[in-house]
């Protein structure tokens, strides 16, 4: 079966696999194609995969092994790097192999000079390999000499820095004489990028499945920080400067802009005083060009797909004075154009997120507020929603943006209409649209299903941290227990329903869970019900899980067979108050005091 799936894998690369590196360029200098592992080579180092995935009784089993392995690696690094299969089984002996280990594949992947990394770092397959191997630099002090070596700190640091980081300095050098052909293949920008993250000193946690061909949506990835030999700290500057000599190919190309985006993100984490040199560059490069008179050039970027991308994280990124000059200077009385735009609406909405902490925000906010209505048109949900968050921050202004939220949905006149703003609110369609425009004549809103998108969620959310909530929780008390329920169990809407509880005082709240009476145990039987259900549970009163259990107690047979109204019931601890209810009342009393303490030491 084995040489099955090997002689599979060998004709796909054979065959269509050598097509596809012709097209792409990744042939051996003299103009024939590229070497391939042969079908022997394929089935071992897929059979080194599955022993990899699998338990070693001690570690040095495993030391052996991946020794071993790598014994069969040596003379042909690169025909297993560039390989299907062979490059998922290098990936995870290198996460498992010691840095000088890692250092002597690296130093065979680059060749005498290093000349032959841009070759591997650029290939499909290849490119994984180097960033694993990069990756291993947060255990780089493990080649550190003992205290007891017979050689000085200095003689140390000079002459014996380790294999690992002697390649990676190695690597940083073709990057930094080869920056355009690096960070314009779809491979080798994320070499780049991964080994700013290392220079800078920042490791982002492997993904589970190491297959290079699979593609998988993933959040962005946290940061963990560690200590970086000193030489990298100048490794990082030389390949700043690097990248800023070659700032107008990232401008323009979409790969290429990713690196300086990650350049900017690792500085400003870890050097701060570079990152605000490398800001400064950027915006002065943008705005360098000369354009239509009164028409700010750096207008012209924001428009663009790509760079506004880059602006985005530069506007992150800036500091107070740089972000009021650029309002003033670029942006002011430009904001609803922009707002607007298919591309430039997203560094509008980063601009709303980053100024909220300064008095520029209230002059975004007054511009932006004069088209609030023609924004929500455009369907640019994200800058209405942007803004309402940022007024939870700044209460001068949550007035102002709840009355244009209710012109903006035709809920505000006449007053009546009101209870009807969190099903608006919730679905983001004005009154006529969500009740048809023939009952829109009315002053009483008639029933139709509850509709709820993700950004109304979100809105509701915002809104549920402003002073004066008491229009929101009315509209939240007229909805029926039919709409209640679908609020509930809604992926989005459960959300909004739990910032709107949470945010009650102790009266409130008891008045929306009496509300809830009857809905619980559906609650408990939804997987996103539950989750409401137990942060209600969580900031609820002794009386109020009391009155909770007493509902859901009676369902026993039913909560106790679903499959996500179990953990409910084992949360809640209802069979304790079956059954000892004066202990149950001492636990939760308990609990409740060590919540109210906690909280207040946050507070």
């Amino acid at each position: 079966m084995v040489d099955k799936m090997a002689t599979k894998g060998q004709m796909y690369y054979s065959e269509k696999g050598q097509q596809k590196m012709r097209e792409h360029g990744q042939s051996e200098e003299g103009g024939g194609n590229r070497k391939l592992l042969d079908k022997m080579s394929v089935g071992y180092f897929r059979r080194v995969t599955d022993q990899l995935s699998e338990e070693f009784p001690d570690d040095v089993e495993r030391g052996l092994f991946v020794k071993n392995v790598l014994s069969e690696v040596k003379g042909k690094a690169d025909l297993v790097a560039m390989d299907r299969i062979g490059s998922v089984a290098l990936q995870k002996l290198l996460a498992l192999a010691q840095p000088t280990q890692v250092g002597e594949v690296l130093a065979e992947l680059g060749g005498e000079t290093g000349s032959e990394f841009k070759t591997v770092s650029c290939d499909r397959c290849g490119g994984h390999v180097i960033e694993s191997a990069l990756k291993q630099m947060v255990r780089w002090t493990e080649d550190t000499p003992s205290e007891e070596s017979s050689q000085t700190e200095e003689e140390t640091d000079a002459g014996n820095c380790g294999m690992l980081e002697a390649q990676v300095l190695s690597l940083c050098r073709v990057v930094r004489e080869n920056i355009v052909e690096f960070i314009k293949d779809t491979h080798g920008t994320h070499v780049v990028r991964t080994l700013l993250h290392v220079l800078a000193g920042c490791s982002t946690q492997d993904q589970s499945d190491t297959r290079p061909a699979k593609k998988q949506k993933k959040a962005e990835p946290e940061l963990t920080d560690f200590e970086v030999p000193v030489s990298f700290w100048w490794e990082l500057k030389y390949l700043s400067d690097t990248l800023m000599e070659n700032v107008k190919v990232c401008v323009a190309n979409f790969t290429a802009s990713a690196a300086l985006q990650t350049l900017l993100v690792v500085c400003h984490r870890k050097r701060p005083i570079l990152g605000k040199k490398l800001n400064k560059g950027i915006m002065a490069y943008l705005t360098s060009f000369s354009s239509a008179p009164g028409v700010s050039p750096l207008l012209v970027f924001m428009k663009d797909k790509v760079c506004s991308r880059l602006i985005q994280t530069v506007f992150q990124f800036s500091s107070k004075v740089q972000l009021r000059d650029t309002y003033k200077n670029h942006l002011r009385k430009q904001l609803m154009p922009l707002a607007l735009h298919e591309f430039a609406n997203f560094t509008i909405q980063t601009l709303i997120a980053v100024s909220v902490k300064y008095k520029m925000f209230l002059k975004v906010f007054d511009e932006l507020a004069e088209g609030f209505e023609a924004i929500l048109a455009a369907g640019h949900l994200g800058v209405i929603v942007q803004l309402v968050e940022s007024c939870a921050q700044r209460e001068e202004r949550q007035a102002k943006v709840l009355q244009l939220l209710f012109q903006a949905f035709h809920c505000d006149e006449p007053a009546t209409r009101h209870l009807s703003c969190l099903p608006l609110f919730l679905s983001i369609l004005a009154y006529e649209v969500y009740y048809n425009s023939e009952s829109a004549e009315g002053d009483v809103a008639p029933q139709r299903p509850l509709s709820i998108c993700y950004h109304g969620s979100r809105l509701v959310q915002a809104l549920a941290s402003f002073k004066d909530r008491s229009i929101l929780m009315n509209s939240l008390h007229s909805l029926s227990p039919a709409d209640l329920l679908t609020l509930g169990t809604d992926p989005a809407g459960s959300h909004a329903m739990q910032a709107l509880i949470i945010s009650c005082s102790d009266k409130g709240k008891g008045k929306m869970l009496r509300k809830l009476e009857g809905l619980y145990t559906q609650l408990a039987c939804s997987r996103y019900g539950s989750r409401l259900l137990e942060a209600m549970w969580n900031s609820a009163t002794i009386s109020q899980k009391q009155s909770i259990a007493e509902q859901l107690v009676p369902s026993e047979t039913q909560l106790r067979s679903d499959q996500f109204a179990r953990h409910v019931w084992g949360k809640f601890g209802l069979m304790h108050f079956q059954k000892r209810r004066a202990a149950w009342l001492e636990l939760q009393t308990g609990e409740s005091k060590k919540r109210k303490m906690f909280s207040d030491i946050l507070d």
